[in-house]
C-alpha cells in the first residue's frame, strides 16, 4: 500500500552531531524567556489563517486603508522622502478630526421635516431613522507602546525559536518598574499590527505572571487603556482585553476590589456587547478554543469580576448592566 515516504539519509543526523549543533545556538536562558500565552499566539495564527482564506488579504492594511488603525512608518528605517514616495498612503482614509453629529441634532435627518402637505395630502413615507452607530467601529488610537518601542526603550525583544510565541526579556521581569512599564504595556494591547501587538499582549501576561504584590498599586493606571480598548469597539480588541482583565484580577490578592470603583469606565461598552453571541443552534463552533465569541466572553468576565470584587462587586455590575444576573447568589 501508499504510506508515508522515508525521511532522507541526510535528515537522520547523528545524535552527537545533533546535540553539538544545539549547544552552539545561542539561546536565552530560561529567566529571560517568557512562557507562551495562548492569547498572544491566536492572534498571530488567527491573522495567517486569514491571509490565506480571505479576499481581501492582510487584515490590517484593510483597516488602514478604512483609516481604522495608524499608517505607521513606511518600513523599518523610517518614512520614505515626499519625492521619493508621493502616492504613499493616498488610498487610506484620514480619520475625522471632530466629533460627529447626533442623529437628534437639528439640521439633520426628519428633524421638524413636514410629511403632510396643504389640505392635507400626503408628500409620501417619512424616511427610517438613521442608524445610531453604538456597535460600530471606531478608529484606534496610537498607543504608547509603538513609539516606546520604535525608540528602542523597552527592555525586550522576540525571541525567534522553534516554539514560537515567546519575548526575550533584557532584564528579569521581577526587576522591572511596575508603575511605568505596566501601563504602557496595556496601552499596546490595542495594536492591530505585528510586533506591537504580539510583544504587548505577551508581556503583559508576563509581567502579571510575575508581578506578585506590585500589581495592585498599579490598578488605577491600568484602567484608561482599558477603557480606550473597549471604546474602539473592535471585537478582536475587546475580546484581547478581556482575556487580558481576567488574568489580571486573577493574577493576586485584592486586585478584584480595587476594581470595584472602575465599573462605571470599563462596563458601559461592555453593555452594549453582551448579546453578541454566535447563535448557532445546533451546530458546533470549532473555533471555542480560541475564546473569540464576544457574548460568551462578556459572561465569563462578569462571573470574574463578581466572584472577586467582593460583595460590592454585582450591586456596581447591575447598576451599569442592568440585564445581567449574579452568578455568585444563584450557587
Amino acid at each position: 500500500g501508499l504510506g508515508r515516504p522515508r525521511a532522507p539519509v541526510f535528515g537522520a543526523m547523528s545524535h552527537s552531531f545533533g546535540a553539538s549543533l544545539r549547544r552552539n545556538v545561542a539561546r536565552p536562558s530560561s529567566t529571560s524567556t517568557g512562557r507562551p500565552s495562548n492569547a498572544a499566539a491566536t492572534l498571530m495564527l488567527d491573522d495567517a489563517l486569514h491571509k490565506m482564506f480571505s479576499k481581501t488579504g492582510d487584515r490590517a492594511k484593510q483597516m488602514k486603508r478604512d483609516g481604522l488603525i495608524p499608517l505607521g512608518m513606511h518600513s523599518a528605517f523610517g518614512d520614505f522622502p515626499e519625492e521619493h514616495a508621493p502616492y504613499a498612503w493616498s488610498d487610506c482614509k484620514k480619520p475625522p478630526k471632530q466629533m460627529l453629529k447626533s442623529a437628534s441634532a437639528p439640521g439633520l435627518g426628519t428633524y421638524h421635516a413636514a410629511f403632510v402637505g396643504l389640505g392635507g395630502i400626503p408628500r409620501g413615507c417619512p424616511p427610517g431613522p438613521p442608524k445610531a452607530g453604538a456597535v460600530k467601529q471606531r478608529p484606534v488610537p496610537p498607543s504608547m507602546f509603538r513609539t516606546y518601542y520604535d525608540r528602542g526603550d523597552l527592555p525586550l525583544s522576540v525571541f525567534h525559536g522553534s516554539g514560537g510565541g515567546k519575548i526575550a526579556w533584557k532584564v528579569e521581569v521581577e526587576k522591572l518598574d511596575y508603575h511605568h512599564y505596566l501601563p504602557i504595556f496595556f496601552d499596546g494591547a490595542r495594536e492591530q499590527e505585528e510586533p506591537y501587538r504580539f510583544l504587548a499582549v505577551q508581556g503583559c501576561y508576563d509581567m502579571m505572571e510575575k508581578g506578585g504584590e506590585k500589581i495592585l498599586p498599579v490598578v488605577p493606571q491600568l484602567i484608561m487603556p482599558m477603557k480606550t480598548a473597549f471604546n474602539t469597539r473592535n471585537p478582536q480588541i475587546m475580546c484581547t482585553t478581556m482575556k487580558i482583565l481576567q488574568t489580571l484580577v486573577l493574577s493576586g490578592d485584592g486586585i478584584g476590589e480595587a476594581l470595584v470603583p472602575y465599573y462605571r469606565q470599563l462596563l458601559p461598552v461592555i453593555c452594549v456587547f453582551k448579546g453578541r453571541n454566535k447563535n448557532l443552534g445546533d451546530a458546533m463552533d470549532y473555533s471555542q478554543r480560541k475564546r473569540q465569541n464576544l457574548g460568551e466572553l462578556i459572561a465569563e468576565t462578569l462571573e470574574v469580576l463578581e466572584t472577586y470584587g467582593g460583595e460590592d462587586a454585582f450591586i456596581n455590575i447591575k447598576y451599569m448592566i442592568p440585564t445581567y444576573e449574579s452568578c455568585v447568589m444563584a450557587a
